[in-house]
């Protein structure tokens, strides 16, 4: 089975249709992360690899914990010069924070000024950091740390949710909820990412994903790359990132949360102007409009098994 693309080339999905509204600067890359953890100089020299691809479009940010910017700065060096005047684009860092928050902020704008003068091989600049957070109290507190200058995603247990994201409003930040893991009891509830979702809705923040979303659809796959993995049931990408445009656009949370379930290609079709789900139609705009200000992005510690799948559903 595979996706419905109602047009007369595939080619022009990528380009220009509603697919590629919804999947572009959809994926950020986390190859340092489990279950890939790969080291620093292969993620480097896959994302490097990806940035020239024909999916290049497709892809976000270069995620990595700040206790580690030291040890990327020299894996990016260690990449081949541009040829002069070529035009390099500066590669857009996503940054987790650890413990110390005050410390860690310091080195980041460090760091910004520090690779702001590198020009042979674009250089990279931290566009965002992300951070645990256990109580509203404490997403205050931090937000009073983290410049506004660096877009914000704070991350933490459904425990007190509604409070949690009244909070990141409050203070102009953006959620940041976890799909998944290295085990089955790490996936949430379709009824729980819904509720999140639905809270981000109501309360007018934006938010990512990461961890688990490695497939568009739902769906049931090996939870990591050893041969002995268990498998057990993943989030789709699409699944949610197209549950959270419906559901902006006026779809009833349990609607929604039905198509946070579907698991089946053939019930949604992609055209230059829209996508429909069953009898329910999105628009190209109302799409581009969710992904700028609502659903964002999520991370993978893979970029190829999602354009794989993609390419299988013929949506690439």
């Amino acid at each position: 089975m595979k996706v419905e693309i109602l047009q007369t080339t595939r080619n022009s999905v990528g380009a220009a249709g509603v697919a590629g509204v919804l999947l572009r600067d959809l994926i950020d890359y986390a190859g340092l992360f489990a279950p890939a953890s790969l080291d620093m100089p292969t993620a480097v020299a896959n994302y490097h690899a990806y940035s020239r691809s024909e999916w290049r479009w497709v892809l976000g940010h270069f995620v990595v914990p700040v206790a580690r910017l030291g040890e990327f700065e020299e894996a990016l060096a260690e990449l081949p010069a541009a040829r002069p005047g070529a035009n390099v684009a500066r590669w857009r860092l996503s940054v987790l924070l650890g413990s110390d928050p005050v410390a860690e902020v310091a080195s980041v704008r460090e760091f910004n000024v520090r690779m702001a003068t590198v020009t042979s091989i674009g250089g990279a600049v931290v566009e965002s950091v992300e951070i645990k957070a256990v109580s509203a109290e404490q997403i205050r507190w931090l937000s009073g740390i983290i410049p506004s200058e660096l877009t914000t995603y704070f991350e933490t247990s459904s425990a007190n949710c509604w409070d949690w994201i009244a909070a990141v409003a409050d203070c102009g930040r953006r959620a940041k909820l976890r799909t998944g893991g290295e085990a089955a009891d790490k996936f949430p509830s379709p009824a729980g990412v819904m509720e999140f979702i639905r809270r981000c809705s109501t309360a007018k923040v934006p938010f990512k994903a990461t961890a688990g979303l490695h497939h568009p659809l739902r769906s049931v796959h090996r939870l990591t790359y050893q041969p002995d993995s268990p498998s057990g049931i993943m989030h789709g990408f699409l699944n949610v990132f197209l549950a959270a445009a419906f559901l902006r656009s006026g779809m009833t949370p349990e609607l929604a949360g039905e198509l946070l379930e579907e698991q089946r290609p053939e019930v949604f079709r992609f055209d230059l102007d829209g996508v429909r789900w069953r009898k329910h139609r999105l628009g190209a705009n109302e799409i581009d409009a969710a992904r700028r200000r609502f659903a964002v992005s999520f991370g993978s510690c893979s970029f190829t098994e999602p354009i794989d799948d993609l390419r299988c559903l013929h949506l690439l």
